[in-house]
């Protein structure tokens, strides 16, 4: 918790922001903590700060990466659509209360957009949030295999077949990718690994019943 609480203090500061944010700051912490959250918990949000302070050199703006990754899971309503925008909505929005000035609370709320995956990051601070987000793809063996169970847990109200289909189909959409990673510095670090990782995850989300998978 002393990490998380630097961070935040880092990035309060940072964006220039008044007061300390304490109110906002509890409140992202008990949104992490819901207990229908397998992944995105707190844990992906330490591994997200971890990546950031070994990486925050790429950043054009660190503050407004490190507000990002704060709040880009801050909303997570399984099964409901617009998360990232309801994230995005609130970041913006905590970020004017405390008086950070409009073009940086909106840059903010884009990144937090960015975590959506549905397009390849166009910006420097958005490829930099964007890899940082998708580092557990690179992770080792074990703690991928972990990764993989705690998304399937958090989806487990979803038909098997289903899951199995659409999980595989985003994985695959990844691993199509010319890189997965748009940084040269997370490329070095992970993409390799991230390839193998993909590639055996869709080998065992292949559907058992279908004999030419």
């Amino acid at each position: 918790m002393t990490n998380l609480r630097n961070s935040w203090q880092r990035m309060w500061a940072g964006l220039g922001a008044s007061g300390d944010g304490t109110a906002t700051f509890a409140e992202l912490l008990a949104r992490y903590r819901e207990p229908h959250r397998k992944y995105h918990t707190l844990g992906h949000l330490e591994e997200c700060i971890g990546w950031f302070e070994a990486a925050s050199h790429l950043a054009g703006r660190p503050a407004e990466v490190e507000a990002a990754l704060w709040f880009h899971d801050g909303v997570y309503d399984l099964g409901q659509p617009g998360n990232e925008e309801r994230s995005a909505d609130w970041a913006h929005a905590a970020l004017a209360a405390a008086g950070v000035p409009g073009d940086v609370a909106g840059r903010v709320a884009k990144l937090v957009l960015a975590t959506k995956h549905t397009s390849v990051p166009a910006s420097q601070d958005e490829q930099l949030l964007v890899d940082i987000d998708l580092s557990i793809l690179g992770a080792d063996e074990r703690r991928f295999a972990q990764y993989e169970a705690q998304i399937a847990d958090e989806y487990s109200f979803v038909a098997e077949q289903s899951f199995r289909q659409k999980r595989r189909a985003l994985l695959q959409a990844f691993l199509d990718r010319p890189f997965i990673y748009a940084t040269a510095y997370f490329r070095s670090a992970l993409e390799a690994r991230a390839r193998l990782n993909l590639a055996a995850a869709i080998a065992k989300l292949a559907d058992p019943h279908d004999t030419h998978s």
